[in-house]
């Protein structure tokens, strides 16, 4: 039997799958041979980029970080109690796929409801087996809602309507033990993405995968948070990328190319003026005309 890979276990917006070769060709040369033991990812988000280096190189240590509460609690469950979480996401998806459509539609709406008042009896930041059915789902709602999204309101209550799938994937039990295996050499933080420079050494690589700023009015990939990601927030990173890179650790952020749509807007060629900057392609739909949809570029900071 084919060994499992490593990848997120949750479907998520602006995720780097599709951008891991262009970015495994552009990584530090002391990944390879040891020079790099620690890996450092300040916005863990689906956690492509995370599952895919230390599935390859084992880092002596991880640390990975999100403002989202719900991540956090997600992925210390899968580390903690795989099992666990399998058996209560096993016994969800027995349920759900029984039913016909009506029925699936009012069971999700039943979770979550229930997810969205469990916010306020959960404690997020003290490790409990209550965080097993959150977790569980958390992951059922990525499955079954439409567009697998994760979108909350200004109150935090995920509000993301039904998905009509026929046969949706909710439980990959290979996959969620693969993944658990992966996080058993880190550390899960809540938090502010400046909360990770104590880690920060020259030893370290720290990938950022921040939400990327808007390349229009209806186009947003912060709705993952409650507090939103602005322009003073990217200059914010922008200013810690510099106190990261003055700590000697090789470093890499990843963001849109704001020159899809404006090629007189200099945001992040002036914010990183100081570093190498790359464009790459990358397939993001950005134009409400299906017609007109195509591939797109990205940035890739690096002080490498």
């Amino acid at each position: 039997m084919a060994k499992t890979i490593a990848k997120p276990f949750l479907k998520w917006a602006g995720g780097k799958t599709q951008l891991l070769e262009e970015l495994t060709n552009r990584l530090p040369v002391d990944i390879g041979n040891g020079g790099i033991t620690s890996f450092i990812e300040p916005f863990i988000g689906g956690g492509a980029v995370f599952f895919h280096l230390n599935s390859l190189h084992s880092f002596r240590e991880c640390h990975i970080f999100d403002s989202n509460p719900e991540l956090v609690l997600a992925y210390t469950v899968l580390r903690d109690d795989p099992e666990d979480l399998i058996d209560c996401l096993a016994s969800m998806a027995g349920e759900y796929l029984s039913l016909d459509e009506s029925g699936r539609s009012d069971y999700y709406y039943d979770i979550r409801d229930r997810f969205n008042k469990g916010r306020e009896a959960i404690s997020f930041w003290r490790y409990s087996k209550e965080w097993i059915p959150r977790a569980a789902e958390l992951i059922f709602m990525n499955r079954t809602c439409y567009n697998g999204l994760f979108r909350v309101n200004s109150k935090g209550g995920f509000n993301v309507p039904f998905g009509r799938y026929k046969n949706p994937k909710i439980l990959n039990s290979d996959l969620l033990r693969t993944d658990s295996g992966v996080l058993s050499n880190t550390k899960i933080h809540p938090g502010d993405f400046a909360d990770s420079l104590r880690y920060v050494r020259e030893d370290s690589f720290v990938y950022f995968d921040p939400p990327y700023r808007p390349l229009n009015s209806t186009s947003s990939f912060t709705s993952y948070s409650s507090g939103g990601f602005d322009d003073e927030s990217q200059r914010r990173l922008a200013d810690f990328f510099k106190k990261c890179d003055k700590k000697g650790a090789k470093i890499m952020l990843s963001n849109s190319d704001p020159k899809n749509v404006d090629p007189e807007d200099d945001f992040f060629d002036d914010l990183y003026g100081d570093f190498r900057i790359e464009r790459v392609p990358a397939k993001r739909m950005i134009n409400s005309d299906a017609g007109k949809r195509g591939e797109v570029s990205e940035i890739l900071v690096m002080n490498f």
